[in-house]
């Protein structure tokens, strides 16, 4: 057992501002819910003195701007008693206490503003328990498997079938909500648009259902546990199946076993607890297990439970009648109690891990062994501010929080800690990250407060083993393409460099299928981290530009068209590929000699349109050139492009098409301010470029450029302007400024006025100051100083771009379809202010 109170601290409140009219109350019950793109959704009432009245309000945040809420009142007439997300971590449903459920999404995909468009309803009938319904996706993460090499073996797929299936085997999407008076009702999402919904009975005899949960089991069908509130009666569970037939929904259910709560049982403990408070299956796709706390006004205990088969023992006639029975064993479905707590102070809330941790003897003994717990803990809210990491299986306490109001235990157990006068603030909703590694928690004032959760719960470990457990969770967002912020709260800036490493090693181990899958995920991952140390800030920079590289290489190339179409396999733009690394020539014009020209030829309107991204390849690749001579100081941006093979044979094939276009429309080449009128100053650039490529074309082989090649790029700034590249801003998140652990306190709706941290301040040389005109970082168009058009700015990158295209050519918005839903770092857009400057 470690120091438990090591395992947890908190990492920054936001609380609401107090005005005189009108003020956001914690609604009872209070709902909050947690995405895998950490955006967090939870409720609140609005409450209007002069009117007397409450509006229903659900608030939105991303867990890096949490100051920057996006509010909306969800026009549910009663209480919001449930909130959830769907897998993709973009789509939110709500249910209130009238039966009515609403399905919100993204407006123009902005992660500050959001409507609802579809919904359904069971009219005057409270839902207490909602779920989206399985897409069959399950992952199982193996700890044992750790330092296996494959992605694959640490992080299998399991056999799971999704809960309905449209024609071709594609998962339906759709919602499942049981009522207060012992409904179910599933809505299905058609392709088209269209929501059939059905509802049925959970069984002959309806009961009032208090609690309910649902889970999924690998066979497709749906579980469900329902509690009428009264610890003395018995939690029911009920196997749904969903079908379409004939173009409507059909909803049948059967009774599986049910059972009674120890604690009633136990004559010691016989009506202490009378009320059972929380039902919950321990994760959403597994059945067989099952959370329950039953409570009374002061105190708690909780009880884990879980479904076996057992045998049925026969009776020795049956034997000598027929002795194929006596071999044979009938089976049955029973409900075991695995384990259970002593007695607890009132537990105000619940939170459950999302993390598909493998739950083998092997998998939990290596997860001892190495300390790693995320997963395998859930997290109990008591009412005097307290919270504790349990055990999932044993319910052995694993860390302790203790908050303002709760009070640390005094040495003599003897003294009964005596009731402070008011009530205490505790949270009344709690929520655990998808890796585990936070914990969003709304309290009794509607304060937000974020808990870090250590892997190891406090435990101190070798830097080694650390960095392990941190590489392994971010394999796993890079796997899932879940967002990894909950993962930097614990990344100090002496783990960035080797994190980086180690992340570039694990990649490199991949097939190369997969690495081609995963290529800008880890580009992006990489630039999060070197975020985070002062010593590595300058490659942020370069990790941006190299995803923009990236995907203007894609663009370019995608316009291509082969001459005939009967041409072979290749793609013109593989053939580009392979002729630049083939031919090494230094002269561009014996480089495009090679190719067909044909396959090059655009109309006139898409290669002027091209013409900004076109310029930039152009500048970039004039600075690179222009800074190898000071190449000594990584502190400048740029460094690391100057050893990076790969990103120079992009550069060098751009330049060849760049070259091919000119020909056919000059007014598209990257304009250059240079010193003479006679020289071609493309073709300087790409022998210089091919020069420098040369050197470091193999990873494993790169030499130094040679002095020649320095001396020439020492004259560059004589012959031509080296121009300004416009640096992404480091932006404005708080994961920066939590690293020092000490507390941060925010406000909703007031961006802090942060003090930047030391590792920014070096840095703004490189990046615009207020005053100076903005850019479109995608389109590359200058915006001016005081932007007129609306913009939207990435949450993860701070990349900022106009929310609505000014062009109308197909190859520009070809290009523009590459960001439409996500920033090219994969970070979600956020609508700015227009007043930003």
């Amino acid at each position: 057992p470690a120091g438990p109170a090591g395992g947890m601290d908190l990492a920054y409140v936001c609380e609401w501002e107090k005005k005189p009219k009108s003020n956001h109350c914690p609604s009872i019950p209070l709902v909050c819910a947690w995405s895998c793109r950490n955006l967090i959704a939870f409720t609140t009432d609005l409450r209007n003195e002069e009117e007397k009245d409450l509006t229903h309000m659900v608030h939105i945040i991303d867990t890096e701007h949490p100051w920057d809420v996006y509010s909306v009142n969800s026009g549910h007439t009663e209480v919001i008693t449930c909130l959830e997300w769907d897998q993709s971590g973009s789509r939110l449903l709500s249910a209130d206490a009238d039966g009515h459920i609403k399905c919100w999404s993204m407006t123009d995909h902005l992660a500050n503003s959001w409507e609802s468009t579809v919904g359904s309803v069971v009219e005057g009938d409270p839902v207490v328990a909602l779920s989206w319904l399985h897409n069959g996706v399950k992952l199982a993460l193996h700890v044992e498997k750790s330092g296996a090499s494959n992605f694959g073996e640490k992080f299998s797929r399991v056999k799971f079938s999704p809960s309905l299936t449209l024609f071709g085997g594609k998962p339906m999407e759709g919602w499942i909500a049981v009522t207060i008076s012992g409904l179910v009702t599933v809505s299905l999402l058609k392709p088209n648009g269209q929501v059939l919904t059905a509802t049925e009975s959970l069984c002959r005899l309806r009961c009032r259902v208090a609690l309910a949960d649902v889970a999924f089991t690998g066979g497709g069908n749906i579980v469900v546990a329902t509690s009428d509130g009264s610890s003395t009666s018995p939690v029911q569970f009920y196997k749904v199946c969903v079908s379409v037939v004939n173009e409507k929904c059909k909803i049948d259910t059967e009774i599986l076993p049910s059972l009674f709560m120890r604690c009633t049982t136990d004559p010691a403990r016989k009506d202490k607890y009378p009320a059972i408070t929380h039902l919950k299956f321990l994760a959403r796709d597994m059945s067989e297990q099952v959370l329950l706390c039953a409570s009374n006004q002061n105190n708690s205990i909780v009880e884990c439970w879980s479904l076996r088969k057992e045998g049925l023992p026969v009776n020795n006639i049956f034997q000598q009648i027929s002795p194929v029975v006596g071999d044979k064993q009938p089976m049955i479905l029973k409900w075991r109690i695995l384990s259970a707590t002593n007695d607890l102070d009132r537990v105000s809330a619940v939170a459950l891990p999302k993390l598909p941790i493998s739950l083998t003897n092997t998998d939990l003994k290596v997860a001892n062994d190495t300390k790693f717990f995320p997963g395998l803990g859930l997290a109990l809210a008591f009412h005097d501010g307290s919270v504790h990491i349990v055990h999932r299986l044993s319910l052995q306490m694993m860390a302790v929080f203790y908050g303002s109001s709760s009070q640390r235990p005094v040495d003599e157990p003897s003294l009964k800690r005596p009731r402070t006068a008011g009530p205490l603030v505790h949270f009344k909703a709690m929520q655990l990250s998808w890796t585990s590694l936070a914990l969003a928690g709304v309290d009794s004032h509607g304060k937000l407060s974020m808990l870090r959760i250590s892997p190891s719960m406090g435990h101190v470990l070798d830097m080694n083993m650390s960095l392990r457990h941190l590489l392994f969770l971010l394999e796993y967002c890079m796997v899932t393409g879940y967002d990894w912020w909950d993962i930097l709260l614990h990344v100090q800036p002496s783990m960035v460099q080797n994190l980086v490493e180690k992340l570039h090693e694990e990649y490199m181990r991949q097939n190369a299928a997969l690495q081609q899958v995963l290529s800008t995920r880890i580009v992006a991952m990489k630039a999060s981290l070197c975020k985070l140390s002062s010593s590595t800030i300058a490659r942020v920079c370069d990790y941006h530009a190299k995803l923009f590289l990236i995907a203007i290489s894609c663009t370019l190339k995608s316009l291509l068209r082969p001459h005939f179409l009967n041409t072979p396999d290749k793609s013109p733009g593989d053939r580009l590929t392979e002729i630049c690394s083939k031919i090494t020539d230094v002269d561009i014009d014996k480089v495009m000699i090679n190719l067909k020209t044909e396959e090059f030829v655009l109309e006139m309107t898409t290669l002027q349109s091209l013409q900004q991204l076109i310029q930039w390849v152009g500048d970039f690749v004039l600075y690179l050139l222009a800074s190898l001579p000071n190449q000594g100081s990584p502190v400048r941006p740029g460094h690391s492009f100057l050893r990076d093979g790969a990103s120079l044979g992009m550069f060098r094939e751009l330049m060849v098409v760049i070259r091919i276009w000119g020909l056919l429309k000059p007014s598209c080449l990257p304009v250059y301010t240079a010193t003479s009128d006679t020289q071609d100053s493309m073709s300087l650039l790409f022998r210089l470029l091919t020069k420098l490529w040369l050197c470091c074309r193999e990873e494993n082989h790169i030499t130094e450029p040679d002095d020649a090649l320095i001396d020439e790029c020492c004259l560059l700034p004589s012959q031509l302007l080296i121009p300004n590249i416009d640096w992404l801003p480091i932006n404005d998140g708080i994961i920066s400024k939590l690293q020092n652990k000490q507390l941060v306190r925010l406000q909703f709706g007031k961006a802090p006025g942060l003090v930047g941290h030391t590792v920014s301040s070096q840095f703004d040389a490189f990046v615009r100051a207020p005053g100076q005109p903005k850019i479109d970082h995608l389109r590359r168009l200058h915006l001016g100083a005081y932007p007129t058009e609306e913009c939207k700015s990435c949450t993860r990158c701070g990349c900022v771009t106009m929310l609505k295209s000014p062009n109308k050519v197909t190859a520009v918005k070809q290009w523009e379809q590459r960001w439409i839903k996500n920033c090219l770092c994969g970070g979600l857009w956020r609508k700015m202010p227009l007043s930003y400057s």
